[in-house]
This record gives structure tokens, C-alpha cells and sequence, in this order.
């Protein structure tokens, strides 16, 4: 059995911290999808202009399925928390991204942006426009910056290091591709479409890693039977 109390040794964490992490990524995960469908359909069966328009267009005042999309966008704020507080102690960094993640994202969902979510340089926008875009923007900078900060993380399990440098592979450039279109040509097609692909990608990873989290061998198990 390994020593307690020894001075300059760690102390693996207990059982039931343990079983917390895994209940906390097995909910997240549930979070996650279901957030992701309800803006889903909100973004479906709502208003909007399709893919020429902008996600955060389904939750406007007056929509039918505004509340539904800031219910949904709300359970993506929760889950990001959770994966957060699922991951391990030594994952401090995309830890803490992914908690600055879930504030932005609350904040985008309650704010509400005006008609056409407008943006600048090519249109003229409100306060309340500037806020929800902008926390919408940081959030999901946050939370491609989390990705990459775990791939590159010695302490996650191996699957989710790997499943972080797959959707950061794949992000990094999308997002790049984003920002260069609004400034290039503003609203349209290019934009909608590359927004939802990076929106998806986020959702998906976000499934996958608290799934994986749910399911990981606690790393310390085998050493404390030492």
C-alpha cells in the first residue's frame, strides 16, 4: 500500500472526487447534446434567413424559438463547466478556459443581439449587438483555445488529448477563415456556413470528451495500490 503523509509526495485523489469527475462528464455530455439540439431546432424551425444569416438570429426578440435557443445555449454554458470540473487536477489551463468559455457563452445567450444580429464594419450595430458578439466570439475562442491546451496536456487521458488536437486541428483554421470572411465580405452564405461548422464541431467535441471523461481509467488507480 502506498504511504500517507509523506512529506513531498501528492496525494492521489480519493475515490469519491473521482466518482464526482465521472458523473460531472456523464452529465455534460447529456448538457451538450441536448443544448445542441434545442439550438438546433431553433435555428431550424425559427425565422431566420437560413444559411445566410447568423446562429444567435434564432434567439432575437420576438422569435417563437427564442426561448428555446437560449435554453439550449444555456445547457452549452452548464456542460462547459462541467467538462471543466470533469477534467483532472493537473489540467489547470484548459480548465480554466473552458470556465471563462461557459461565462461568455452564458452572456451571449442573455443578451439578445437585434434583428440580423448586426456586426461591424459593414453594419451599424447597438451596445447590445457589441456584447453578445463579442462574448460570442471570446467563447468560442475560449473554448478552441482549451482544445489545444489539452492536446498538448501530459495529465488527460490519452483519448482526450487526442480528440483535442483533432477538433483544434480542424477549428483553428475554421475560425480564421470566420474572422477573415466577416472582414472581407460581411454577411452571407460564406459566413453562415463556415459559423455552423465551427459550432458543430465545438458540439461534437464537446460529446465526445465528456464521454471519454465518463469512461477513462482513473489514472492514479494503479498507483495507489502500490
Amino acid at each position: 500500500m502506498a504511504e500517507r503523509g509523506r512529506a513531498g509526495t501528492t496525494s492521489a485523489p480519493g475515490p469519491g472526487a473521482e466518482v464526482a469527475r465521472r458523473v460531472a462528464a456523464s452529465v455534460a455530455a447529456g448538457c451538450t447534446l441536448a443544448g445542441a439540439v434545442a439550438v438546433t431546432v431553433a435555428v431550424l424551425a425559427g425565422p431566420g434567413p437560413g444559411l445566410t444569416g447568423y446562429v444567435s438570429e434564432a434567439g432575437i426578440a420576438g422569435s417563437g424559438y427564442a426561448a428555446t435557443y437560449r435554453i439550449g445555449v444555456l445547457a452549452l454554458a452548464g456542460a462547459l463547466l462541467l467538462i471543466a470540473a470533469a477534467l483532472p487536477p493537473g489540467v489547470r489551463a484548459a480548465s480554466a478556459l473552458l470556465a471563462v468559455g461557459a461565462v461568455c457563452t452564458a452572456v451571449s445567450g442573455a443578451v439578445t443581439c437585434s434583428a440580423g444580429c448586426p456586426l461591424p464594419p459593414f453594419e451599424k450595430t447597438t451596445v447590445a449587438d457589441l456584447v453578445h458578439g463579442g462574448a460570442s466570439i471570446a467563447a468560442t475562442a475560449a473554448v478552441v483555445l482549451a482544445m489545444a491546451a489539452l492536446a498538448v496536456s501530459g495529465a488527460a487521458d490519452r483519448t482526450v488529448r487526442r480528440l483535442a488536437a483533432a477538433a483544434a486541428g480542424l477549428a483553428l483554421p475554421l475560425c480564421a477563415a470566420v474572422g477573415l470572411a466577416m472582414l472581407v465580405v460581411g454577411r452571407g452564405a460564406v459566413v453562415g456556413v463556415l459559423e455552423r461548422l465551427v459550432l458543430a464541431l465545438a458540439a461534437l467535441w464537446g460529446v465526445a470528451t465528456a464521454t471519454a471523461l465518463a469512461l477513462c481509467k482513473d489514472p492514479h488507480a494503479d498507483r495507489s495500490l502500490r
